[in-house]
């Protein structure tokens, strides 16, 4: 009777540390996949240029974006500060959006032509409630298609709750955008939220359209 409940036991322990070792496959299976998702190379991958004058809310509009918290007084950023997020569209395929942003003072401006080289599109952003951040577009325009050629830019009118102290009309700026055969002009608020989804969904589709189409073009040729 001793050697039956023995080997009983034995019996338990060895089915039960089976379950166990099971139990710990899957978790490490789980893990590998997860792993997988997150490293997998994205279908497509756009650069994104964020730009404009000192203070107008480019870090915080990213932040927005990224994590989707506002950050209130972001620290100023030196030179170039580097972001990145993936997305999912609704055919499945996976987008990564690189966001370069652009330190806004005139002596980071050097930078520009380096980092702007194999850019997809650019955001420039003013403040509605400064007059003067809309007038430094011409010169960053000029920078930009320069060294990037012919890429969709996006005029972005930031702090857009703060909609009582404007200075900058929505008219006005859309002329601008007019003037300078800019792709898009909006207005947005990373304080809020509103429009910055909404924004970079825009951009995002207007360069899916352009890879198809350039897809297309290169298939006609072969």
């Amino acid at each position: 009777m001793i050697l039956q409940s023995h080997s009983r036991s034995s019996k338990k322990a060895i089915k039960f540390l089976i379950t166990i070792n099971d139990y710990l496959t899957l978790i490490l299976q789980s893990n590998n996949i997860n792993k997988n998702l997150r490293t997998m190379s994205p279908d497509f991958t756009f650069k994104l240029l964020m730009l404009g004058d000192a203070s107008v809310g480019k870090t915080s509009l990213t932040h927005r974006y990224i994590t989707g918290v506002f950050v209130d007084s972001p620290r100023l950023t030196i030179g170039v500060d580097f972001f990145s997020k993936k997305i999912r569209l609704d055919n499945n395929k996976s987008v990564k959006i690189q966001i370069w942003d652009f330190g806004g003072e005139e002596r980071f401006r050097f930078l520009l032509p380096t980092y702007s080289k194999g850019s997809n599109a650019a955001f420039f952003l003013y403040d509605i409630t400064s007059h003067k951040t809309l007038e430094s577009l011409s010169v960053w325009i000029q920078i930009i298609r320069k060294n990037a050629g012919n890429i969709p830019i996006f005029l972005i009118g930031s702090k857009k709750d703060l909609v009582d102290h404007r200075q900058i009309s929505f008219e006005e700026a859309s002329q601008k955008a007019d003037e300078f055969l800019l792709t898009n002009h909006t207005e947005l608020s990373a304080k809020t939220g509103e429009n910055v989804e909404e924004s970079f969904q825009g951009l995002t589709e207007l360069l899916m359209k352009k890879s198809k189409e350039i897809s297309e073009i290169q298939d006609k040729k072969l």
